[in-house]
């Protein structure tokens, strides 16, 4: 699979709208989960196959769903709290959450078609009163809708016993959509900070800041965590360039003295958090071409972390030939810091932060 590298900023933006709307969709699913919770405890629970589908189809999706929501959140903090593979089930539960409401809307399909519009007769029979009273759902005295629970968040929750109506005082269907309207704006705001510049002054509650860190740039994995404090620093260090069976290797110095290129790139990582910076290096296929390879191939980048999984990453052809992919020397102006990947690291358009990986160790081109 190829991945476009330009613009150079798309994953930036896809990522950060990704968490962006995932976390917005907390206030919004809790509140579709208040006008429907009545109805979970309908009885008879089951009322034939069809009822039994789509009860079991909506209970999945919902499920699926928080799990989503709940683990998404959890990985924006790096807390792993749960036994099993974050990125694995996060991929798979997207399609238990398609599928399952996919079956729902095929289930209930007909009952939409039947209510789709707000003065149909089909409503009207439902509710029980007139259209005109749609906006201020109070239903005639002795009148009985089809089913037990009915209006939800539109003024008032009604029970009918014994074909009498029971009301219950509820939020307005105004203060309802505001509440959940500022509710969802308020989230976005308050955590969007970490991905879009605009929301900057706002970020209050967001796992990180623009500007945060060293040489003004966040972090996610230390240096202490990779356990390459004494290896990224040694006298001794080399970056191996291997290919068709030969090795190159380049001392840092000997990398400063090939042509150097400055960039402007963002790290985009995961978690949703991003930030534009300056760079500095050498191109890499430049440094291919001094050590006699390709650039057009897929290349094994290799780090000098101890344990992790990304101490071992693949770059595809595509980002070895784009003109901004960097062995990165320099950041924002000074020499690489060691939390930031010294003595160098990748630095591509278009590709996830986890990718840009930090203390080079080697580059082997892939047959």
């Amino acid at each position: 699979m190829r991945f476009p590298t330009f613009p150079s900023q798309l994953y930036q933006f896809t990522q950060g709208l990704h968490i962006t709307a995932g976390i917005a969709c907390f206030p919004l699913i809790l509140g579709k989960l208040y006008t429907v919770y009545p109805q979970l405890f309908q009885t008879p629970p089951i009322r034939g196959f069809g009822h039994m589908l789509a009860r079991a189809s909506i209970a999945l999706f919902v499920g699926s769903s928080l799990v989503q929501l709940a683990i998404g959140l959890l990985n924006t903090y790096q807390w792993y709290p749960f036994p099993f593979n974050f990125k694995q089930v996060h991929y798979a539960l997207a399609f238990v959450i398609i599928g399952s409401l996919a079956i729902h809307i095929g289930v209930k399909l007909p009952l939409i078609q039947r209510y789709w519009r707000r003065n149909s007769e089909a409503t009207v029979e439902l509710l029980g009163r007139d259209s005109n009273d749609l906006l201020d759902p109070v239903p005639e005295s002795g009148s009985s809708p089809a089913p037990e629970v009915v209006g939800g968040f539109t003024g008032r929750l009604f029970r009918w016993i014994d074909g009498t109506p029971q009301a219950e005082r509820g939020v307005s269907r105004r203060g309802f959509f505001a509440a959940i309207g500022v509710s969802t704006v308020a989230v976005v705001t308050f955590t969007a900070g970490q991905s879009f510049a605009v929301f900057k002054p706002f970020n209050l509650f967001a796992p990180r800041a623009k500007d945060i860190g060293p040489q003004g740039l966040p972090i996610n994995r230390t240096a202490e965590a990779a356990q390459v404090t004494e290896t990224a620093v040694s006298a001794d260090w080399v970056l191996s360039v291997i290919a068709g069976g030969a090795t190159t290797t380049f001392t840092r110095a000997e990398l400063l003295r090939l042509p150097q290129t400055a960039v402007s790139l963002p790290i985009a990582c995961v978690e949703g958090w991003s930030q534009l910076a300056d760079w500095k290096g050498v191109r890499m296929r430049d440094l291919l071409a001094a050590a006699g390879a390709p650039s057009d191939q897929r290349l094994m980048v290799q780090s000098l972390e101890k344990e992790g999984g990304y101490r071992t990453t693949e770059m595809g052809a595509e980002y070895v030939g784009d003109d901004l992919t960097l062995v990165a020397l320099e950041l924002n102006g000074s020499t690489l810091d060691i939390q930031h990947g010294y003595p160098a690291r990748i630095i591509a358009p278009g590709r996830p932060g986890v990718l840009q990986t930090k203390w080079l160790s080697s580059l082997e081109v892939s047959a």
